[in-house]
């Protein structure tokens, strides 16, 4: 046999080390099983990110969907999704939702535009659940899916339980479960399985702080009962008669809700007010945030543009496309006029008053225009993923609150001193034109938010890698019960003590009682011995 080439050798021997490198350099991991359960929209790009990261890592993954999704694709390279047969879709719900709350907010406040704001949200929300419950009846009337779901062998459901589809799954499958969570179907998801004192704790639509007079623990108390009002009419029975048709021994969503796991929570407390927690809840706020990429050419080159004065941008999210028509012209009058350069998501009919700094764009890289060192300020809605990725790359916010829990992200950042918010009732030329020089001008937005982001970055585990931890943790130990609280097997009467406080009410009544009846017996025998001795 002939002697190997040197050249030949040294190929193969350096081939070798970089695999044996490789091997060393990836963690070890055992592929498991999860069934994913989704809620679309902006949701579902939090959720979508979660996924990207447990397919790296091995994972196989199965989604189940709506025929009517406008996210969530029936095939990706990433997870297999079924496909549950849905109509109407649920963004017809909320686009007509969307328009009619825009409406009314812009009309003068009063008590009347409250309760016609909250009836349409509180409509709004329990047909969405009502199309989630019959998602869940069609999968358990088909034979054939349930079967395909059992012969899986999933080894964890992850779900987002805003909506209860993946909550209700879990439980007829007998599956641990993690929840990627912020929202329940009842409002946010502390005030389901944390102590949440209503003296400090605000409820989310009251606008309030962590810092409240007794009239604003007054409205923080009517604001709680109106959530509660929700879980028990407008929610709760869409998923009652499925509990009780389809669950062994029945069951509720909030039940349900406590019974999770692991809580994967999208905020921590750079951003949220301090409260009460517990041990199964995991805080992973801004997990989605990375480094910046470079721009595209184009973008890069109208970035750069702008010169010293900087870049603004603008967006209203995913589920707004433009704002009315007027203040869609006043804003970008105000543009027009400013110094810097603008690059504002803008779909739908164009201003007529745009001018040539301003570029509108269908679709913007978001994250890589915040982290970019040009920008200097966010005109933002205020959505939980826009309010972290600014924490995250220190951008300031000027914020126009739409709906949902954007009132209550942006006033997080007013409060420390990183945002500025308008109400949409309150946009006009001159107030946008105030506060985005205000927020541009006075250097202690920028210097809060900078703050912030080194608090939010300075941590021991990266919140990405602390989420897929206790996933995994979830499967290797087949559930996490040891991390949850026993509270949500007792009843509420047991919980707020009220059978022990009626325990020690019926001891000291009957330690008095008997108080008395012995000073009276006493009482009364002297009187008949002083009777008898006056006889003798």
């Amino acid at each position: 046999m002939g002697k190997m080439p040197s050249h030949y050798a040294c190929g193969v021997f350096t081939f070798l080390s970089v695999c044996l490198i490789s091997l060393l350099l990836t963690p070890p991991c055992d592929g498991g099983k999860i069934l994913v359960v989704p809620v679309d929209g902006s949701h579902w790009i939090n959720m979508k990110i979660l996924i990207e990261e447990l397919h790296a890592r091995g994972h196989s993954i199965t989604v189940i969907r709506a025929s009517t999704s406008w996210y969530i694709t029936e095939k990706s390279p990433l997870y297999t999704s079924i496909t549950i047969p849905l109509f109407p879709p649920l963004e017809s719900f909320f686009d007509e939702f969307l328009q009619r709350h825009m409406k009314a907010q812009r009309e003068r406040a009063s008590a009347l535009t409250f309760f016609k704001l909250t009836k349409e949200f509180l409509t709004m929300i329990s047909e969405a659940h009502v199309l989630s419950s019959k998602m869940v009846t069609q999968i358990f009337d088909d034979e054939n899916m349930v079967k395909k779901l059992l012969d899986a062998q999933y080894d964890v459901v992850l779900t987002d339980p805003a909506i209860a589809t993946g909550v209700v799954l879990a439980k007829y499958l007998k599956l641990p479960m993690v929840l990627n969570v912020r929202w329940v179907t009842s409002g946010e998801g502390h005030f389901v399985i944390a102590p949440s004192p209503l003296s400090y704790i605000p409820v989310p639509g009251s606008g309030l702080t962590d810092k409240m007079s007794i009239i604003q623990r007054v409205k923080n108390i009517f604001f709680h009962s109106i959530i509660i009002f929700q879980q028990k009419v407008m929610v709760g029975p869409s998923y009652d008669a499925i509990c009780d048709k389809y669950i062994e021994g029945g069951c509720d969503i909030i039940s349900l809700l406590q019974e999770a796991d692991i809580w994967l929570f999208r905020t921590d407390f750079v951003f949220d007010f301090p409260r009460p927690t517990m041990p199964n809840v995991i805080y992973i706020g801004g997990f989605q945030c990375k480094p910046a990429q470079a721009l595209p050419t184009d973008l890069e080159d109208f970035v750069q543009s702008a010169g010293e004065h900087g870049v603004i941008i603008m967006t209203l999210g995913t589920l707004v496309n433009a704002l009315p028509s007027d203040i869609a012209d006043e804003i970008a009058s105000v543009f027009a006029k400013m110094p810097q350069k603008v690059i504002w998501r803008h779909i739908g009919k164009r201003p007529s008053t745009v001018g040539n700094n301003t570029l509108l764009v269908n679709w913007m890289p978001q994250k890589d225009l915040l982290g970019h060192p040009q920008t200097k300020v966010f005109v933002a809605h205020g959505g939980t993923n826009g309010v972290q990725e600014a924490i995250y790359h220190g951008v300031p916010v000027l914020g126009i609150p739409l709906f949902f829990d954007q009132y209550d992200n942006l006033l997080r950042l007013q409060e420390r001193g990183a945002s500025k918010i308008i109400e949409l009732a309150d946009v006009n030329g001159k107030s946008f034109e105030q506060g985005l020089k205000e927020v541009l001008h006075q250097a202690s937005y920028r210097q809060n938010m900078q703050r912030l982001s080194r608090l939010h970055k300075d941590q021991p585990i990266p919140p990405m890698e602390h989420a897929i931890f206790w996933l995994e943790y979830v499967m290797r130990h087949k559930g996490a019960p040891h991390l949850r609280t026993e509270a949500y097997r007792m009843p509420w009467y047991s919980y707020y003590c009220l059978d022990v406080l009626l325990v020690l009410l019926t001891a000291v009544t009957v330690l008095l009682l008997s108080t008395l009846a012995m000073f009276r017996f006493l009482c009364c025998r002297r009187k008949r011995e002083k009777i008898k001795s006056k006889q003798h």
